[in-house]
């Protein structure tokens, strides 16, 4: 056996963990994976090289690097018997948000809201690709993976041609309170989902350090929309909201390409 640690950079929160275990699926010498989110590291107990399984890595574009490979006597792993009941709890808040988000972003007129939305629609798309996946086959799993990838495209390039006609148009100001008060309950919902996941890991990460959370690129853009829904206020402009929502329909579309990447 076989053991070796990858340095994941861009490895904030669990929806990148998610696709990191997909993309490894079906890889017959991977034995177990162990990911440690607040130190953006995951080791990899395998037989045989570790040539395919550094390929795939470094496929998706998330920072991976090799750090080292040592042979290892561990034979033994626990298996989370819960990981299903916890991934559909996550899908689950992710969900709720998506819808909360959407329906206040469309009333209160913010794209920052909306954009986050579709942030939390991505990370539900990972969850679901896992659970809907589990038992069925690699092709199966890159069907869904590449409707998925493909509809979250869509839906922020709908985005940002509302940006542009905003943007260039007389447009209301958002409504900065709504913006603010949705988005603190969205930072609560991604720390919880953060929580429940690294709690599940073992008994000695439990009690999470804070910087677990704010390393997380859901909570930064959380803490973005709020930064921008004071700066609404400020300005009595509609430009802060329009720059935020901007940047994380970027960041939606990165994470789109990163799903579609599983379908190949």
């Amino acid at each position: 056996m076989n053991k070796t640690i990858f340095e994941i950079t861009k490895m904030d929160c669990p929806s990148e963990e998610n696709l990191i275990r997909m993309k490894l699926d079906g890889i017959s010498s991977i034995v177990n994976l162990d990911f440690d989110i607040p130190n953006r590291k995951l080791t990899v107990f395998h037989s045989g090289e570790i040539d395919q399984i550094e390929k795939s890595v470094l496929e998706l574009n998330l920072g991976g690097k090799k750090i080292s490979t040592e042979q290892t006597d561990q034979t033994e792993f626990n298996e989370n018997s819960n990981q299903k009941k916890l991934l559909w709890t996550v899908l689950g808040i992710n969900f709720a948000f998506f819808l909360i988000e959407m329906t206040t972003g469309i009333i209160s007129k913010s794209m920052g809201l909306v954009a986050d939305s579709l942030d939390m629609l991505a990370d539900s798309f990972v969850y679901g690709i896992s659970l809907f996946a589990v038992g069925g086959t690699l092709t199966r799993k890159k069907q869904i993976a590449k409707l998925a990838g493909y509809f979250q495209i869509t839906l922020a390039i709908i985005g940002f041609v509302e940006v542009l006609r905003r943007f260039f148009g007389d447009e209301k100001i958002p409504d900065f309170s709504t913006m603010i008060i949705v988005s603190i309950f969205a930072l609560i919902a991604n720390g919880i989902c953060l929580y429940i996941l690294q709690k599940s890991k073992s008994k000695e990460e439990a009690h999470m350090k804070a910087s677990m959370i704010f390393t997380s690129n859901d909570v930064i853009i959380n803490l973005g929309v709020i930064i921008a829904g004071l700066l609404v206020n400020w300005l009595s402009s509609s430009k802060p909201d329009l720059i935020i929502g901007t940047i994380v329909f970027v960041l939606v579309i990165q994470g789109a390409f990163r799903i579609l990447k599983l379908s190949k």
